[in-house]
């Protein structure tokens, strides 16, 4: 089967939040600098820390594991104190987020002034706090109170960092999910869910407002786990393959993830926002899983981020945006032994939690020891008498399963990629069954 027959792009629902009461290592992490990368030449990496495990290092040994990749930005899914101040001074730059479940709080402008003094500006400017994501995936959640506090949210957390002096240095943002994506093939065919375009033309108005970055979660793992019999594992991979012409620009895509990066440029254009700039905020592939998660291995893991890094390294963009700087963060930093759902949600890390390698990927063996229990300082939040608790497990921003809404346009989109005709015997293909089963999504 040809890689054009099954290049839909898909997303994921992947979020994370920081949990307290952790057992961290706090010894010495000892690092060969000869096998480390050269940083001089890997110089735009972001990687993502999440900390759903009871078992991490602590901040400060974590520093040199992520200068031994390379990584010039990091990502939390919170703004971990612990975390902020091990940092300082250390030229790192870091985006700190607020969980879906502070959304309907952080429209009170007192309210986000009170967070940004406490989470951002206590820091600045010895930490060096450049942005601040609103919400995670919050569109596709298909929760209209939720998406409706979302710009409110944005905006007044901007207003507050106006105010604050603060806004020439840190910009506000929120994370998508590629679901947002109504079409995504061919790439220059791209564009938004009908039904989500008039709520993501005001935010798109905002980002080009404030000058802020659009981030897109992208996952081609999932489009080969949905149907690895089908989705070529080498152009997902970022392996030689003969890779899709693109009918309409006559673009050449050798991998999956650029014809997604690509997707989502041409639907921004589509609603007249060609110049905003686009970060990838999350992508990764699993090392293990579960017997029913087709390619979670280390192999392709070393492969996907392997070659992804090296493709960020080169400073070379996208067909579509051949000079545009590859803006991208590595999901994750850590594997999280406290996520829940399937095997493959708990090995995304390059690194295991005693710091050593999950998998090859031109970083040293490291070793830590001496393990003891703290309990990391939760970021402050005003008290408000909203009632919502975000440690009662119900909270949107700890890492999810796919929702079932989700898998559904995950499902749909797979369905309409494969809806073309088989590229070598000339004659429809149907996975219907196959792709619903594989998502765990029922027929509507």
């Amino acid at each position: 089967m040809g890689i054009a027959d099954h290049v839909k792009l898909v997303g994921a629902e992947i979020c994370g939040t920081h949990k307290a009461n952790q057992t961290i290592f706090t010894g010495p992490i000892r690092i060969d600098q000869r096998l480390l990368f050269h940083v001089k030449i890997v110089t735009s990496i972001g990687i993502n820390y999440g900390q759903i495990a009871n078992n991490l290092p602590t901040p400060e040994n974590v520093i040199p594991l992520v200068k031994s990749i390379g990584a010039t930005r990091v990502k939390l899914y919170d703004a971990d104190p612990k975390v902020l101040k091990a940092f300082a001074n250390t030229g790192v730059e870091f985006t700190v987020s607020l969980g879906n479940e502070y959304l309907a709080k952080m429209r009170d402008p007192d309210c986000a002034k009170a967070w940004i003094k406490s989470n951002v500006q206590a820091y600045l400017p010895a930490t060096k706090i450049t942005c601040i994501t609103v919400g995670n995936e919050v569109l596709t959640f298909n929760d209209t109170s939720l998406s409706g506090c979302l710009l409110p949210a944005m905006e007044s957390v901007h207003t507050a960092l106006v105010n604050l002096g603060l806004d020439k240095q840190v910009s506000v943002t929120t994370a998508h999910s590629l679901g947002v994506l109504g079409n995504s093939y061919p790439p220059s065919a791209g564009a938004f869910r009908k039904d989500l375009v008039d709520c993501m033309t005001p935010i798109l108005d905002f980002h080009v407002k404030t000058a802020s970055p659009f981030l897109i979660n992208a996952y081609p793992y999932f489009a080969y786990k949905g149907s690895p019999k089908q989705v070529s594992l080498d152009f997902v991979l970022f392996q030689p393959n003969q890779g899709i012409v693109d009918p309409a620009s006559n673009l050449h895509y050798d991998n999956m993830l650029f014809a997604q990066i690509d997707a989502v440029y041409a639907a921004l254009a589509s609603l007249g926002y060609k110049k905003l700039l686009l970060h990838i905020s999350e992508t990764g592939w699993p090392s293990k899983g579960d017997e029913d998660e087709a390619g979670a291995t280390p192999e392709n893991a070393k492969k996907y981020n392997g070659n992804l890094i090296k493709l960020i390294s080169s400073k070379k963009g996208t067909p579509m945006r051949p000079n545009c700087d590859l803006n991208i963060y590595v999901f994750a930093l850590f594997n999280e032994n406290l996520k829940p759902g399937p095997t493959s949600e708990r090995n995304y890390g390059l690194f295991k939690p005693d710091g050593s390698p999950s998998y090859s990927l031109g970083i040293s063996a490291v070793t830590a020891a001496n393990t003891t229990v703290a309990s990391p300082t939760p970021p402050t939040l005003p008290d408000t008498s909203s009632g919502n608790d975000p440690d009662s497990g119900s909270g949107s921003t700890g890492y999810l399963s796919i929702s079932s809404a989700t898998k559904l346009g995950i499902v749909e989109n797979l369905e309409s990629a494969f809806n073309v005709r088989h590229h070598n015997q000339n004659q429809p293909f149907k996975v219907r069954e196959t792709i619903r089963d594989s998502f765990g999504v029922g027929e509507r």
